[in-house]
């Protein structure tokens, strides 16, 4: 059977028409109890509310129904790669993010300094979302150790997040992660999933032996835990399946290295919303695809900061003129997966999904939000079907068949 992306790459076609991919990261919530209102209900958003008037909404799943999604799953969806055929480890992604040159042969990891209390086991997976100098600094303590003939690279990304890469032969990127991926419970030790990654199993757990002793003066960040061992993959790029010359603007590493794995170029950006549309606006006449990333309103969702994501999703509303000015061909504002400030962290609740065209059958839809979407035209539909529904409005897809 011929998979989705052969059928795109057989059928898309170059054209000037563009289109921008609005990605509000963890977009999706839940009510809060005090009002009923979940934080894209509670957010003044009349742009988006005006664009939803005219376009057509919906609801998606990242992976498929009940499911909860990470990170690169979710947006390699929205790109319309299977997340379970193309299931890529957080580590390479976050590697390729920072630039940093992998080796063919070599095992990336990612890691967090975290904060455990005396009995060790974990109070904050973030360890306060310390600095990006004082993870900088944290690094230094590991970076270059030796374990079993293996190099280990200890390098940062941001705030309390780093790689590890393993560099050296006989290694494998089939083992468990050590993060357990809540609080109150000891970090996991790391298993091989197969006979070849024993040796990569054992130098990892190795490493987090020695952070325990390296780290214990160093509160709240005196521990490490590690996840997405992962190899380099090689992915049919954007422009071999869509013909789009595309581009990516986000602020965090882990985004721009997601971007590059499918073949975007990454924009320079500031970090702040403001600045991601004013890049979308100064490079607008040079690409005819963008993916504009809001990475604050996931954080403050897994902060279970409510009050936090609202005013981030009204900032994204009162930018979004500078998007809708250039008068894009095809505008999709959705998230990558729902992140809920009631349970401060990702969940499996489809994502609401705003598609405006001049092309698009507009449904009656009146506000952008989550209830609103479930009555909208588009249904609820997996995110592997947001590029081919992009694509068909921006008439970039010939007909299929005879």
């Amino acid at each position: 059977m011929v998979n989705n992306l052969d059928l795109i790459k057989g059928i898309s076609t170059p054209s000037p028409a563009k289109i921008v991919l609005l990605v509000i990261d963890g977009l999706g919530g839940l009510p809060n109890p005090k009002t009923g209102k979940t934080e894209l209900e509670t957010a003044k958003t009349p742009n988006l509310d005006h664009l939803a008037t005219k376009g057509i909404c919906g609801l998606v799943d990242p992976v498929s129904p009940g499911i909860t999604p990470g990170s690169t799953p979710s947006h390699l969806a929205l790109f319309g790669y299977d997340p379970v055929s193309f299931n890529i480890g957080r580590g390479v992604v976050e590697a390729m993010g920072i630039d940093f040159d992998l080796e063919p042969e070599d095992i990336a990891a990612r890691g967090n300094f975290c904060t455990v209390d005396k009995t060790g086991r974990v109070i904050d997976r973030r360890a306060g979302r310390i600095s990006t100098e004082k993870c900088t600094e944290l690094c230094r303590l590991f970076d270059g150790l030796v374990i079993q003939g293996v190099k280990l690279l200890v390098c940062p990304v941001k705030e309390h997040r780093f790689i590890t890469v393993f560099r050296g032969e006989g290694l494998a990127s089939e083992v468990s992660d050590s993060d357990p991926q809540q609080v109150g419970v000891a970090p996991r030790a790391i298993i091989a999933l197969n006979p070849q990654a024993g040796m990569t199993a054992a130098i990892a757990n190795q490493l987090v032996a020695q952070a325990k002793t390296l780290l214990a003066k160093h509160y709240p960040a005196n521990m490490v835990l590690l996840r997405g061992f992962s190899q380099r993959p090689r992915l049919p790029t954007m422009g071999e399946v869509y013909k789009l010359k595309p581009a990516a603007i986000a602020s965090y590493p882990m985004y721009q290295g997601l971007a590059k794995l499918v073949g975007m170029q990454v924009l320079e950006t500031g970090a702040s919303i403001k600045e991601e549309f004013a890049t979308l606006k100064q490079n607008y006449a040079d690409y005819d695809f963008f993916f504009l990333h809001i990475k604050g309103t996931d954080s403050a969702g897994e902060d279970g900061d409510f009050d936090r994501k609202v005013r981030l999703i009204e900032e994204v509303d009162n930018a979004l003129p500078i998007l809708t000015s250039l008068e894009p061909d095809v505008i999709v504002v959705t998230g990558d997966h729902s992140t809920p400030a009631l349970l401060k962290g990702h969940s499996w609740h489809p994502v609401p999904i705003l598609l405006y065209s001049k092309w698009c059958r507009p449904d009656r839809v009146g506000e952008f939000s989550e209830p609103a979407c479930i009555y909208g035209g588009l249904g609820r539909l997996p995110a592997t079907q947001v590029m081919p529904l992009a694509m068909a409005n921006a008439l970039k897809l010939t007909k299929f068949g005879a």
